[in-house]
């Protein structure tokens, strides 16, 4: 292990992206050696296997010890006593592995003792830009869990998730899973978003190779990985990084800017050792578990202070995104970078060195947000409502954009995306499969929450599993085959994802229908090849004059009220465009694809 002062110094004035490799517990030739910064501490001493052990302090607060004979497994803590002579018990904040929960110690692991069988996957990866992306969001602990079993004995492995996760991801047609926060967390119902070990992957599930393993597998089965990360805020337990070492090593001395809104802790992105903290944890995510994308949490807060459009700019947060990214995008050029922004902040995925924040996609929460409410109105009064669907192709090219439908959406009393639907069961289904082509054929990228594609009707709670019993019943087995063909779809049609961010491939046939609740677009692969999409959000079965570019013989690729999607089978399958018109009929609640017979 290389430990010198240069790259201490780097850590501390926010050059290191590589803090890890130093920091923390490293084995070594002799046992294990020890480095923790707690400036403010009077003393620091590791706890190993309930031995405790000095370290020796530099001049810069940095705290290192050699264990000789200590080993890979063994426990350990730092006991620290600080400048009022307090003696606190503190989990590594390099930590690469966490006892259970409730226990809270870190427990030395070599992160170099696994061998990968990626390779091909690496080379390939890029930004996929012109790929089709279509991400399922999950929650390792819920997907599904052990029946009868409780507690942490109800989880399945990253070793048991890969044989039945993988499989099931790669026959719907997602091309990406993303995993709410893996970084290690003491209480399941926060989802992993307040944070205590941003190195250690939780070990809820196992131990840091059996996510490697999980990685490893979905990358040989064409399979990307993408991590959600929290780089705003932080837990408060007292073991963990808040007042680390007696003193605000990670937050703001100011209380009052301290707390954020979610009784959490805020970074402080002015001290440089912090920026180099949370730019070392995204690396090593990418380095040390080869994962394709990461997305950042609550981006708004590191925009505005608070969050808030009415607040100023957060400038400390504004250089951590700007330096970060810009880091990053060098050291990893082929992995993506996601924001979870809510504001209309300018160029979120221009380069940093073009003025921007250097992400490569935005989620479109305005997409996500007028969308559901319109498939909140009564049909009856979809007319008023009906620039909601529009809306999105107004600003969509200001940035590149992913919509999503993420697990923030069915929760706490929001209901599920089926029930936020107006109508009776019958009513609903239909609009939410017109929803879901409407999502897939909207230029951007895609993402939608576990449990989606079931049309589950209870709000997701993370004890529990999803409710796959439910696809017992014919209206919720043939949606899940609806999606697992719209899916398919997707894939194969680059007309849908090749040019998203092109707005030539791109164009309104029937954008101003609200009488009629009715809206038509063609997409196309700028190599002639068109699909028209066609949206019956009224209750009532319509005629509809489509217009389109050829005339000759068309086919539905795909038609939401089809039979076996538990439809009316109000079908177009024998249709012919005389000049330049194709008449095509909608039933209530519909949507149809449509391309020109070759």
């Amino acid at each position: 292990m290389d430990f010198n002062i240069s790259r201490v110094s780097g850590f501390l004035n926010g050059l290191s992206y590589d803090a890890y490799e130093y920091m923390g517990a490293h084995l070594c030739g002799e046992g294990v050696h020890f480095a923790t910064y707690a400036p403010n501490a009077e003393n620091v001493r590791v706890m190993l296997n309930g031995d405790l052990y000095n370290m020796q302090r530099d001049d810069k607060g940095v705290w290192t010890a050699l264990c000789r004979g200590a080993k890979q497994g063994d426990v350990y803590q730092y006991v620290i006593t600080t400048g009022t002579f307090e003696q606190q018990y503190r989990s590594d904040p390099f930590a690469f592995y966490s006892e259970l929960r409730p226990k809270n110690a870190s427990i030395v692991y070599d992160m170099n003792n696994y061998n990968w069988n990626d390779e091909g996957w690496i080379k390939q990866r890029d930004k996929s830009y012109e790929r089709p992306v279509n991400i399922y969001e999950v929650h390792f602990g819920s997907w599904k869990i052990k029946e009868g079993m409780q507690d942490a004995q109800r989880f399945y492995s990253y070793y048991e998730l890969a044989d039945l996760l993988i499989p099931y991801v790669k026959e719907m047609g997602y091309t990406h899973i993303e995993l709410l926060p893996m970084t290690e967390h003491p209480f399941d119902g926060s989802w992993g978003y307040q944070v205590t070990g941003y190195f250690s992957a939780t070990s809820r599930y196992g131990d840091p190779n059996g996510l490697k393993f999980f990685i490893d597998r979905c990358h040989t089965q064409g399979i990307g990985v993408i991590l959600d990360f929290v780089p705003v805020h932080f837990a408060r337990d007292s073991f963990a990084l808040h007042m680390y070492d007696g003193g605000c090593v990670f937050e703001n001395r100011d209380p009052m800017m301290r707390y954020s809104q979610w009784n959490t802790v805020l970074f402080d992105y002015s001290k440089p050792h912090v920026l180099s903290f949370i730019k070392s944890a995204l690396n090593f995510w990418i380095d040390k578990y080869h994962v394709d994308g990461i997305r950042y949490d609550a981006v708004a807060n590191l925009i505005y202070q608070q969050g808030r459009q009415d607040m100023p700019y957060n400038d400390s947060g504004l250089w951590f995104l700007r330096d970060t990214n810009y880091t990053m995008q060098r050291l990893h050029p082929d992995v993506m970078l996601f924001a979870e922004d809510s504001t209309s902040y300018e160029k979120v995925t221009a380069p940093v060195e073009y003025g921007g924040l250097g992400f490569d996609y935005k989620w479109d929460l305005g997409f996500m947000n007028d969308t559901l409410d319109y498939i909140k109105t009564p049909a009856a009064q979809r007319q008023k409502q009906h620039h909601k669907m529009t809306f999105s192709m107004g600003y969509f090219y200001s940035n590149l954009h992913i919509l999503p439908y993420s697990h923030d959406e069915v929760v706490h009393g929001k209901k599920t995306i089926l029930d936020k639907a107006f109508g009776n069961q019958e009513e609903k289904m239909a609009t939410i499969r017109a929803l879901y082509m409407w999502q897939m054929t909207h230029p951007g990228k895609k993402l939608n929450f576990m449990g989606n594609e079931l049309g589950e009707y209870t709000e997701w709670r993370e004890e529990k599993e999803l409710g796959w019993n439910i696809l017992s019943y014919p209206a919720h087995d043939s949606l899940h085959r609806y999606i697992k063909r719209l899916n398919q779809i997707y894939l194969t049609e680059p007309a849908l994802y090749k040019f998203d961010y092109n707005a030539a491939s791109f164009r309104w046939v029937d954008a101003d229908n609200a009488g009629r609740c009715i809206f038509a677009f063609q997409r196309n692969d700028l190599n002639g090849h068109y699909i028209y999409c066609v949206f019956n959000f009224s209750a009532s079965r319509q005629s509809y004059v489509l217009n389109v570019h050829m005339n000759g013989e068309y086919e539905e690729l795909l038609n939401s009220d089809r039979d076996i999607y538990s439809g009316s089978n109000c079908l177009n399958e024998h249709c012919t465009a005389n000049g330049y018109k194709l008449n095509i009929s909608l039933a209530p609640l519909s949507a149809v694809m449509l391309r020109k017979k070759d």
